[in-house]
């Protein structure tokens, strides 16, 4: 399964949040058929818009391309859109995490639980400071058994242990979440991702300060803007995702 979560979709001007919000679904339904993975939008309920982000369960034979080539391939998609969107539309950065595990029929389950609480770690967003101050417009983290079974494995052929950082997600005000975990950030090295690391998870993550907010817009004024009609696609659904399950066909 994989989670996405925008970074700073609350600060979007309302009346912006449907485009960007279409957006990120076009890019996710692109990015997945270029992974050769099933296009989110045809599959039901295994696919809910959880409105700044989304969750999306496949069947275990996808999980290596969950990592590879996907991560990557987003992070790319996310890059040329940035070259591409308008001036007064928002950068989409995402946060991600890959998991598996079975799940009850309904999607219930301590996996789709922990994706969901991966995806929110502050390892995680410390990483997305890393992403932001790199050029980089994701940052994901893998659950350890995610890694186990696709990088050392051999069935990520683009990507390799050497790219990742060993990391533990925790969560604020979640203290029994504890769990090993895999860092990447495309393009930044582990050794550059640590140092955006801090001890505890109760320390804001340094891309949510105002030295963060300057270098965003730092960025923005020197990127090259081409004009183009921004329009959202009518294919923009908002769908309240409750207590970090999801309904529909169980899948693991």
């Amino acid at each position: 399964m994989l989670a996405v979560d925008m970074m700073r979709y609350s600060q979007i001007p309302e009346a912006k949040m449907a485009i960007v919000r279409s957006d990120l679904d076009d890019i996710l339904s692109t990015e997945f058929t270029e992974s050769r993975l099933p296009d989110p939008r045809l599959m039901g309920e295994a696919y809910k818009n959880s409105g700044d982000g989304a969750i999306i369960v496949l069947p275990a034979q996808h999980l290596a391309r969950l990592v590879d080539p996907l991560l990557a391939n987003l992070n790319a998609a996310l890059c040329r859109y940035d070259e591409q969107r308008l001036a007064s539309n928002p950068a989409i950065r995402l946060r991600a995490s890959v998991h598996v595990g079975p799940l009850t029929p309904g999607h219930r389950g301590d996996a789709i639980n922990d994706a969901c609480r991966l995806v929110d770690s502050s390892v995680v967003r410390q990483a997305m400071a890393a992403a932001v101050d790199n050029g980089s417009f994701l940052a994901a983290v893998l659950s350890q058994t995610v890694y186990e079974r696709t990088v050392p494995a051999g069935r990520t052929p683009r990507l390799h242990q050497r790219q990742l950082l060993t990391a533990t997600a925790r969560v604020q005000g979640k203290e029994g979440f504890e769990k090993p975990c895999r860092i990447f950030v495309p393009s930044v090295s582990p050794a550059d991702i640590e140092s955006y690391l801090t001890s505890t998870p109760d320390q804001p993550a340094p891309s949510e300060s105002p030295a963060g907010e300057e270098a965003d817009q730092r960025r923005s004024e020197v990127r090259p803007v081409v004009k183009q009609k921004g329009k959202a696609s009518g294919k923009a659904r908002v769908v309240q995702v409750g207590g970090n399950y999801i309904t529909g066909e169980g899948r693991s």
